[in-house]
């Protein structure tokens, strides 16, 4: 009667789904995991840390365009969210995009001043576009 498993057995598999995501990741199984997380997002499409990890693994793999896709999804959700913002910053920059790559910097600005890996990015913004 009080059971402490769900009942609607489309819960249970999204959370297997997102478990075993997680696993992959964490083996660094990056392919495997792009394909349980694309899976996972069909049936959850606004959960921020797969979307968040999605856009890593891209910018891992130096699909840098993919990860903003994904990075932008992320920020819909958690648009304060610093280090989703400072991979969306650093793909901007290898995409040689040094105004988003700056925005994004101003927008970490706002919540972590202190912030210095975003110190160090604009720094490198700035020589680069002398």
């Amino acid at each position: 009667m009080f059971s402490k498993k769900s009942r609607d057995p489309q819960i249970e598999k999204n959370a297997a789904k997102l478990k075993e995501f997680k696993k992959l990741v964490k083996q660094c199984d990056y392919s495997q995991a792009l394909l349980a997380g694309s899976q996972y997002l069909e049936k959850m499409p606004h959960n921020h840390d797969v979307l968040f990890t999605m856009g890593g693994i891209y910018y891992v793999q130096k699909k840098y365009r993919t990860a903003l896709s994904y990075l932008d999804r992320a920020l819909e959700i958690g648009s304060y969210d610093v280090e989703a913002l400072l991979l969306k910053a650093y793909s901007h920059q290898k995409l040689d995009e040094h105004k988003p790559a700056a925005s994004c910097c101003e927008k970490i600005c706002e919540v972590d001043p202190k912030n210095r890996q975003v110190a160090e990015l604009l720094d490198q913004l700035d020589t680069s576009s002398e």
